[in-house]
């Protein structure tokens, strides 16, 4: 007997968005290297810092919420694997606070 195909992720139907967003991080990320390369003023750099922080946090919390609408609401409709799905939302939160 095969396994049935995965389910795909929550968050597939925003998976360009998500993307597009990560590539957006990706050359803050950049630009960052280049202003402490550039010796660019610690303030400005702190600056871009926290926008790519904000930005990150912005892409964490649209996959939590696409990890709520789908894996958990899935988990409850079926009562299979609520409790596994409740815990990994909670660790997922835990995770974004501390951060």
């Amino acid at each position: 007997m095969t396994d049935p195909a995965p389910t795909p992720p929550g968050y597939i139907g925003e998976k360009a968005r998500v993307l597009a967003r990560l590539k957006r991080i990706e050359g803050q990320a950049r630009g960052l290297q280049r202003m402490v390369d550039d010796e660019q003023y610690c303030i400005d750099i702190l600056t871009q810092v926290s926008a790519m922080t904000s930005a990150l946090r912005s892409v964490a919390l649209t996959l939590l919420d696409d990890h709520l609408a789908h894996c958990v609401r899935e988990a409850a409709a079926t009562g299979e694997d609520v409790e596994a799905k409740l815990a990994e939302a909670s660790a997922a939160v835990a995770r974004l606070v501390r951060a």
